[in-house]
């Protein structure tokens, strides 16, 4: 009884935690970072739910600056890793060598490799080949590297976050749809206001920048995804989510006439399972202790883009992926409306 009041008591006080955690994290972010404020409320969401991101942008944007505050707020081992067409996958898990003991004897050492950090940032993963994206993917998945037979698990809380510019598309290797699958977000960064450019130029030529205080530890993070679990949701907005990704599939029974022809594939049950725990993320970090259709229709673009994959006819049409899921969030009805019609829906 003693143990379930302890872990009660601690559940509580990690929401709290959380609650108040919004704004010390913006207002450290923006020792470094201008704007870029859903970007910023997208991988906070990921992260607090245990999530992998890809990010989409183009270079210059500050994305492994992005990527590198965050760490150190969290106060976690941050790695990156440069991805180039001859990078092999011991570049990445680690390699065994054979080393000499004092005593005479050989044997075969270990020497873990970059991929043993707690936030992994993957810059341009588009431009290594598929046997080396495998495996970043494969620790992506288990949590763990397989070397000579032998299985070394991943420091936790781990986090990959890896980036690729849409504008090389020379000499890339574009991650199959099922690989990208894995990853909870696609998060697009684009170019900033004039006033916010202007603000960035002018603060990183006149000073240096200036040192992110840690707020958190990595057993904080490790309490936040299993409180982030916890939080309530009504089956109906479950339910809404689930339409939402099986609206998005052109074989489905009674699909949208633009999905049929504009999509050749759509979103998997992955895309709904992390709808509802951004969603649970989204809600803690505003300071809601339960999960709304907001939160969901707030994370679709980020959990669906790069779920759903436009067909030859859309492509001709101009018709965007982006344009695709509007069109989705229009038409599906949320719990206790007639039509979403871009409004939010309180449940």
């Amino acid at each position: 009884m003693a143990t379930e009041l302890d872990e009660f008591l601690l559940e509580q006080q990690t929401v709290e935690q959380i609650r108040g955690s919004r704004e010390r994290i913006y207002a450290e972010l923006g020792k470094t970072i201008v704007g870029q404020a859903d970007v910023v409320e997208q991988l906070l969401v990921s992260l607090f739910a245990g999530g992998h991101c890809l990010i989409t942008g183009a270079p210059g944007l500050a994305k492994t600056l992005l990527v590198r505050s965050i760490a150190q707020i969290f106060h976690l081992k941050f790695q990156r890793i440069q991805f180039t067409p001859d990078l092999m996958p011991a570049d990445i898990t680690g390699t065994e060598i054979l080393e000499q003991e004092a005593d005479g004897h050989r044997r075969m050492q270990f020497v873990k490799g970059p991929i043993f950090g707690n936030v992994i940032l993957a810059d341009e993963i588009n431009r290594t080949p598929p046997k080396t994206q495998a495996a970043l993917l494969e620790a992506m998945q288990e949590h763990q590297v397989t070397v000579a037979g032998t299985r070394y698990p991943l420091e936790e809380p781990f986090f990959v976050l890896a980036t690729q510019n849409p504008i090389e598309m020379e000499g890339t290797y574009p991650l199959p749809e099922a690989q990208l699958d894995r990853f909870m977000f696609n998060v697009l960064i684009d170019y900033l206001p004039e006033d916010d450019e202007v603000a960035v130029v002018k603060q990183t030529t006149s000073r240096k920048p200036a040192t992110i205080a840690p707020l958190y530890s990595g057993e904080d993070v490790r309490r936040f995804h299993d409180v982030v679990q916890r939080v309530p949701i009504a089956e109906d907005v479950i339910r809404y989510a689930v339409r939402l990704a099986a609206a998005s599939r052109p074989s489905q029974l009674g699909a949208p006439d633009f999905i049929r022809d504009w999509v050749s594939w759509g979103a998997g049950t992955r895309a709904g399972q992390y709808m509802v725990l951004g969603a649970k993320a989204r809600a803690l970090l505003a300071g809601r202790n339960h999960a709304r259709v907001q939160d969901i229709r707030a994370v679709v673009h980020p959990v669906l883009r790069h779920r759903v994959l436009v067909g030859y006819r859309a492509e001709a049409e101009g018709v965007t992926v982006e344009q695709v899921i509007d069109r989705l969030l229009e038409i599906v009805p949320p719990p206790g409306g007639k039509t979403a019609a871009g409004k939010d829906v309180g449940v």
